[in-house]
């Protein structure tokens, strides 16, 4: 059954995604390759997250509809409906950057609502394991300030991931392949969860058809924070399978501290400028390929997303730990490669 709701998904954001590059276009929303951090030549169509914020709420509105499975567990309507606004804030305010090119200071209020919202509608997070043992149980103001931080966290993890065709596309898919199994799994077993990561999962596997490289449309502001919403509300009421998320964005997430830590030293002000100083940027300059990027991407969230599904708590602390190291010594290998090339 659930691979008949993802088929449907995946059909719909096939058919659904040209039609939305052709509006783009003749919008004139695209993405204009005047500035050296481009690495396409031609203007690409945006918007890309309407054909997947359509393609998801279609097929769960279908299910609410005519089915129980979307609510036989823990989520309920309002968690939905959280997500269905939240997400539409995200779309149209991506969508009115795409358009205007706003300043940071006004975009960054459409992923503060979205996450405000999505804590109006239920989402939460009532207890987490400890690591070292046990249950830490959490009151009402600290299920909402995590939730919040943990959703802006993820959002802007995808946002900045967001410069290789299919990169984003392709490391969400394997969250949600994550959550989904995990949730099919006899001891964790969340009908409810496997449903809605299903529709997830075959909206972005039809978008990636026409985003894998050479992209022949981008995700956009909107649709680049939108999937990042989908998978940290999607870890977030399925459970609270936040670690799950955290391995599969391990790697992004690692790198975007890093970013942030090395442009503040610099100027607290250039935080939000854009570079070329991303770990895919940097391989890129090293002459890898965009598709063996995304590739290396996509397996070391899949080893990192199938993993957490057998390691306990202690044992996915110390695989996140782990990563730290290596992505510490990723960056310091490729720092060296690049003074000694000149890049």
């Amino acid at each position: 059954m659930y691979w008949i709701w993802l088929l449907g998904a995946f059909i719909l954001s096939v058919v659904l995604t040209p039609i939305v590059a052709r509006a783009a276009a003749s919008f004139g929303i695209v993405d204009e390759p005047k500035t050296q951090r481009k690495i396409h030549v031609e203007p690409i169509p945006l918007l890309g997250g309407i054909s997947l914020y359509v393609s998801i709420v279609v097929f769960v509105l279908i299910g609410l509809f005519f089915t129980s499975r979307l609510t036989v567990g823990d989520i309920t309507l309002s968690h939905y409906l959280g997500f269905f606004l939240g997400g539409l804030v995200l779309i149209v305010g991506g969508g009115l950057d795409d358009k205007y090119d706003l300043p940071p200071k006004v975009t960054i209020l459409f992923p503060v609502i979205a996450a405000v919202v999505a804590i109006a509608g239920g989402v939460e997070v009532s207890k987490l394991s400890n690591p070292f043992g046990g249950i830490i149980e959490l009151v009402a103001w600290q299920s909402n300030l995590l939730v919040f931080f943990w959703l802006m966290a993820v959002m802007y993890t995808t946002k900045l991931l967001d410069g290789l065709d299919g990169l984003d596309t392709s490391v969400v898919s394997v969250g949600t392949l994550a959550i989904m199994l995990l949730s099919l799994s006899a001891a964790y077993f969340q009908p409810d969860v496997a449903l809605f990561s299903s529709i997830g999962l075959g909206a972005l596997l039809g978008f990636l058809v026409w985003n894998w490289h050479p992209a022949r449309i981008f995700l956009g502001e909107g649709g680049s924070t939108f999937v990042g919403f989908f998978l940290g509300t999607l870890a977030v009421i399925s459970g609270g399978k936040l670690a799950i998320a955290l391995l599969v964005l391990g790697i992004p997430l690692l790198d975007l501290v890093w970013v942030i830590i090395r442009r503040a030293s610099k100027d607290y002000r250039s935080v939000v400028k854009a570079d070329r100083k991303h770990l895919h940027h940097r391989l890129l300059d090293l002459g890898w390929s965009q598709p063996r990027i995304v590739g290396l991407y996509s397996v070391v969230a899949l080893l990192l997303g199938v993993s957490a599904l057998f390691l306990q708590s202690k044992q996915k602390a110390l695989a996140f730990l782990i990563l730290i190291g290596f992505m510490v010594i990723a960056a310091i290998v490729l720092m060296r490669r690049e003074k000694k090339n000149g890049i």
